[in-house]
């Protein structure tokens, strides 16, 4: 999915971790003139839309409005997000804007209006995603969040839990996730996959580590299996599990 343009570029930090959160790719800009035309800076296919914080200079927000929708060629959906106190100043202009919401709003609700104005347009707000409970991974611009927390990962990490959550209940062994994840070519004994199950483990944080469980004497698994018990069990007990 191509960027969201976004003005000012010094969003506040809820709607930065709102955008985030939902794997929304944005560029901002502090002004008319450094509003990029498609085709460069590498977005040759354009921008998905704008998003306008008025922030306490409404008149700039407008301006800024009016000047994507007065290009040759109108930039759109565009969702202007506002103060209580500046709703009266939007009397008369809503050939300006597509939508509007007020601030501060919660994160569900300004990812909810962007995905409704992109439906409107025939866009889908979601690119290639890896959905598990409160886990998400967009594989477009490597990001991860849990519960709308952006995760800080490292390259590594990334493709290890997208591994591991590209495969739910399935259990992997230390020895294919070496040559899965890092290549068969990686010369690295198996602690390498314990740090880094530990490290994404700490990163999730206590109440989502569970996500990644440890089947003893075998490997890795990522969320839970349904247990049957109706289906008879071969070779022994089975496999335990633990945290």
């Amino acid at each position: 999915m191509d960027p969201l343009l976004c003005f000012p570029a010094d969003l506040p930090a809820d709607v930065t971790l709102a955008l985030q959160g939902a794997g929304l790719g944005h560029h901002g800009v502090s002004g008319t003139d450094e509003v990029p035309h498609a085709g460069t800076e590498g977005r040759s296919e354009g921008w998905s839309g704008v998003l306008v914080v008025a922030g306490q200079d409404m008149t700039a927000a407008v301006a800024f409005c009016r000047h994507v929708r007065m290009r040759e060629v109108p930039l759109s959906p565009l969702l202007l997000a506002i103060g209580a106190g500046q709703v009266n100043e939007l009397l008369l202009r809503d050939d300006l804007y597509d939508d509007f919401c007020v601030l501060p709003a919660r994160p569900e609700e300004l990812v909810a209006r962007l995905q409704h104005l992109f439906w409107r347009t025939g866009q889908s707000m979601r690119p290639d995603i890896i959905e598990y409970g409160p886990l998400m991974l967009n594989l477009e611009t490597y990001q991860a969040a849990v519960a709308g927390r952006v995760l800080d990962l490292t390259y590594m990490e990334y493709e290890l839990l997208r591994f591991l959550a590209g495969h739910p209940a399935k259990v992997f062994t230390r020895e294919t996730l070496l040559s899965r994840v890092w290549g068969y070519e990686y010369y690295g004994g198996a602690r390498t996959v314990d740090v880094h199950i530990r490290r994404l483990r700490a990163k999730l944080g206590e109440e989502h580590a569970h996500l990644i469980q440890t089947v003893r004497s075998v490997g890795y698994r990522f969320g839970q299996v349904a247990w049957h018990p109706g289906v008879a069990q071969r070779g022994g007990s089975g496999t335990g599990t633990g945290t």
